[in-house]
């Protein structure tokens, strides 16, 4: 069970992604960011509950969806801020964008803007790993949509053959680029795309962080002891639309309103803490100020980053050998 420490820290690194995706978004609208621009709110309580049962060396791998993963890893928000808004001062010096930051000191090994791309490369950082004989775990989160790609499919089977420490983590949104999840896979339970590879797996609650919690901490533990990889898939929903130039009009409003009412992530970790005494609704609202600091902080050094050098057009292309 989390003390009272950890459940502060669930709840700020979960409000931290809120307001940091919230700040995202108006900076796009204000058209600061450009191209694709992927948000996370809602989903918060996914990549806070998994990365809580990281220890120090094991890596990260995503998609598109990213920001809350970068975070979360401890990437600082300056330069993730910079980096959306294509400033020098960003992880990837501002070339990279939305879809494209790195941090090799945080054990993040990049969004990825082709679906499921990330899946073999979490593999291959297993396979380093079981190589190198170490006990470190790689994370490859992925969603509904990248689930019904062939790669993953074929990483699967590696993983399984050589039981490499790997942690699959499917984040079903349930509705991918804007398809219901039913219209799209012909086996909708997600966590049992290993069976055929011999691959355990299991559905968790994504909208409680104490739950993904839990079930990575016991996935960990298997894939540690040498069991090789295991698929989480976690049930989660997004509030926004699959990219921000998505109106979303495929589901209805009423059951975006439904779930932000009844299971949103950071209000039910909030209704705990007050209930269970843990916290007062003061020293929340305090927590809520000190982040909206942060991320108001980190929009300003984004702007005031200065843009790339032409030059830069010219770096990180080619590897002298």
């Amino acid at each position: 069970m989390a003390n009272k420490d950890e459940l502060l820290r669930y709840y700020r690194d979960m409000l931290m992604i809120r307001r940091f995706e919230e700040k995202s978004g108006q900076l796009y609208g204000m058209g600061l960011i450009a191209g694709f621009c992927h948000l996370y709110i809602g989903q918060e309580a996914v990549v806070v509950g998994v990365q809580s049962e990281l220890k120090e060396g094991d890596q990260i791998v995503t998609g598109y969806r990213d920001h809350g993963h970068m975070l979360a890893a401890g990437m600082e928000a300056n330069g993730v801020m910079a980096e959306l808004t294509g400033r020098e001062g960003g992880y990837s010096r501002g070339k990279g964008g939305s879809m494209h930051m790195f941090s090799r000191e945080k054990n993040f090994y990049g969004g990825h803007g082709i679906v499921g791309a990330q899946v073999p490369i979490g593999t291959g950082l297993a396979f380093a790993n079981r190589y190198r004989g170490n006990d470190n775990v790689s994370v490859a989160y992925f969603g509904d949509g990248a689930a019904n790609q062939g790669q993953v499919y074929e990483a699967f089977n590696m993983a399984s053959l050589w039981k490499l420490p790997v942690l699959y983590v499917i984040e079903n949104n349930q509705y991918a680029m804007g398809t219901a999840v039913e219209r799209a896979s012909a086996e909708t339970e997600l966590h049992k795309r290993g069976i055929s590879f011999e691959i355990p797996g299991k559905e968790v609650d994504g909208m409680d962080v104490l739950k993904v919690k839990a079930e990575a901490k016991a996935a960990i533990e298997k894939i540690r002891a040498g069991e090789g990889p295991y698929i989480l898939e976690m049930k989660t929903y997004r509030y926004r639309g699959h990219s921000m130039s998505d109106p979303a009009k495929y589901r209805k409003r009423e059951e975006v309103d439904d779930i932000r009412s009844h299971r949103d992530p950071i209000e039910g970790l909030k209704g705990k803490l007050l209930k269970d005494g843990i916290s007062t609704e003061d020293e929340l609202k305090a927590i809520d100020k000190e982040i909206r600091a942060i991320v108001n902080k980190s929009a300003e050094f984004a702007q005031s980053s200065p843009e790339p050098d032409p030059s830069e057009l010219w770096t990180d292309v080619l590897r002298e050998g």
